[in-house]
This record gives structure tokens, sequence and C-alpha cells, in this order.
């Protein structure tokens, strides 16, 4: 008998190796997930800043608002990854804006 193929005693192990490994992971990266979606806010942060100096190049003004930026097209949306809002002051300076719950 010279089969080629995996026995279920094979495939069973390589199943509890993946069940362990996923045991392992998934705690540690929904205890780390504020902490992404907070990288993420301060990533959205600097893009909308960049759009803003775009926006300011292309139109010579600054936008009113990022709704504004929005509709332009420079932007896809209006707030951060973790649901909080951005602001825009009038010195064209980005913020942002913590969500009510």
């Amino acid at each position: 008998m010279n089969e080629k193929g995996f026995t279920l005693i094979e495939m069973l192990i390589v199943l509890l190796v993946i069940s362990i490994l996923l045991i392992i992971t998934v705690p540690n990266i929904t205890k780390h997930q504020s902490t992404i979606q907070s990288k993420g806010c301060e990533a959205f942060l600097k893009m909308v800043q960049a759009q803003v100096q775009a926006y300011e190049i292309d139109k010579n003004k600054l936008p009113a608002n990022v709704a504004e930026l929005e509709s332009s097209g420079y932007l896809k949306q209006s707030s951060c990854p973790n649901g909080d809002g951005v602001k825009i002051d009038d010195k064209g300076d980005v913020s942002v804006v913590a969500q009510t719950p």
C-alpha cells in the first residue's frame, strides 16, 4: 500500500495545531484593538491635514469643513476608523471630535 495523501490522524494533528495558534492570537488582537484604532485615527488625521493643504493649493482657500473636502473628492470618508469625527479650524489645522456615547 503506497498511497499518497494524508491520514486522518495527520489531518487531525494539523487542525489541532491551527486551533492552538488561533486560540493564542485572537485574544491578543482583540486586546490591542483600541490601540490599533487610535493609531488608525492618527494616520487618518495626517491624511486629512495633507488633503487640506492640497485643497488649499488647488483652490487658493481653506475648506470650510471636512464635508467640503469629501464632496470635492479629496476624502472618501469624514470620520476616523474608531468613529470619532474630524474638524478643521479656521487656520486649517485638523483635530479629532470625540464621538458621544
